[in-house]
């Protein structure tokens, strides 16, 4: 066989979406990345102290910390508040984070003390390179409170694997990790004379240590996305569970060109869905109700008019969807098996773990049958606890009709993920076309 050109290089969006993952190893990277595209698409950046400038159209953003709101007001006078049609998605995943105090040592290594945030695959950190990043608040002598992002791609930390030798029944009872003892990576060997992890930190982000007051420092696999498979039709990366979804989000949005009269184009990109949700940043708390009606107001709307606008909304809740894992077939509903590259999906859930219902399934089904886009239906198996998205979070906050969609994906909550070059395409079709109705 001749040697063939990879499908990325043919899928410029695709391209664009795995180089955005791979820039953003946490949420707060995320939020940078994503903000610079809207601004380099025609965005203006509002900080949340500010008043939203009164007018009847225009591209928006705020943000704080790992989460941003950005928005489209489309062209031409309106007397009655047109409603939003709201993508959301998070921007957090499964990982290790550093500690307060996170210099360890035992057995004659150092190591970098960790806490385990959200529902990690354990196995799949071990024997893995992998570098830090996050955000370090620092204040100079006489200054404020600065916020630096920082980021080290460099393999320095590594969590090796029990040999099988000296864990013989691995074979049978499994891996068993504990999360306190068996997680904690090593970076050096003790009694050097490299530097403890903060003044490691105090480098990163260019000052001297006792300007760096605290941090939020995450591990991340530093192995770049790639396209794999037979085919080339499948790639591989971290963070696909729920960075595709942003920014399949974000990009849609930049290319999103609402009709006069459309309702208002927002994205939602929340932190902490992993956990609950329950922050400043997440679906569970109040920023995004905050900014809709600071929107609605900014146009002349008051708080009734707002609430009735409220009523003709939509929200679009995309995070990653389980595709039938071949190797467990048994554990998936067998009337609804999810099958890569094969369409957008639909999740349902009686219980309300989606927020999905018949009224705004039939509608995302409209919109992608209108798109030439095919769609799949999810629904969990009733002996398996179900897992959820901010989908029936942000129903309940704002009490907007949801549908809970997503890109079929294998190995949710691994370091490394897999998921269809396609899906990933028909994700970001599917969301312009909710904006451009």
């Amino acid at each position: 066989m001749g040697q063939r050109e990879p499908v990325l290089y043919r899928l410029g969006l695709v391209n664009e979406i795995l180089e955005d993952i791979e820039a953003s190893p946490t949420p707060y990277h995320a939020v940078e990345r994503a903000r610079t595209l809207l601004v380099d698409g025609g965005f203006l950046e509002i900080e949340l102290h500010e008043a939203f400038p009164p007018t009847q159209a225009g591209r928006y953003l705020v943000r704080r910390g790992g989460a941003l709101v950005a928005w489209i007001i489309p062209s031409g006078e309106f007397t009655r508040h047109p409603g939003f049609t709201i993508v959301g998605a998070h921007t957090d995943s499964p990982n290790l984070r550093v500690r307060a105090n996170a210099d360890v040592t035992s057995a004659g290594w150092a190591q970098v003390g960790m806490e385990v945030y959200g529902g990690v695959l354990t196995n799949s950190w071990l024997d893995r390179d992998l570098g830090l990043a996050g955000r370090v608040m620092t204040r100079s002598s006489g200054s404020v409170l600065e916020e630096v992002l920082v980021c080290d791609r460099a393999p320095i930390l590594r969590i090796p694997q029990l040999a099988i030798h000296l864990d013989r029944e691995i074979r049978e009872k499994g891996l068993l990790l504990d999360p306190q003892r068996h997680l904690t990576p090593l970076w050096a060997l003790s009694g050097s004379d490299g530097p403890s992890v903060r003044e490691y930190i105090a480098s990163l982000a260019a000052v001297a240590s006792e300007e760096v007051l605290a941090w939020e420092l995450m591990a991340f696999d530093t192995q770049p996305p790639a396209v794999v498979g037979r085919d080339q039709d499948l790639f591989a990366s971290a963070r696909i569970d729920n960075q595709a979804s942003c920014f399949a989000g974000t990009r849609a949005l930049i290319a999103a060109t609402p009709s006069t009269g459309a309702p208002m184009a927002v994205l939602v990109l929340s932190d902490h869905e992993e956990v609950g949700s329950a922050s400043s940043t997440g679906a569970a708390g109040s920023f995004l109700a905050a900014v809709l009606e600071r929107i609605s107001a900014s146009v002349g709307a008051d708080r009734t008019e707002h609430l009735r606008a409220l009523s003709h909304s939509i929200v679009i809740s995309s995070d990653g969807a389980h595709a039938t894992h071949p190797n467990y077939a048994d554990r998936h509903e067998p009337s609804h098996q999810i099958a890569v590259n094969a369409g957008v999906v639909i999740k349902r859930n009686a219980n309300q773990r989606y927020a999905t219902d018949a009224t705004t399934e039939a509608w995302f089904r409209s919109i992608c049958a209108d798109a030439g886009l095919a769609t799949q239906t999810y629904i969990h198996r009733n002996d398996l606890p179900c897992g959820s998205t901010i989908g029936p979070l942000t129903a309940a906050e704002l009490a907007i009709p949801t549908v809970d969609i997503g890109a079929p994906q294998l190995a949710m909550h691994s370091i490394r993920e897999t998921a269809g070059l396609a899906d990933l395409r028909d994700l970001a079709t599917a969301l312009r076309a909710c904006w451009t109705r």
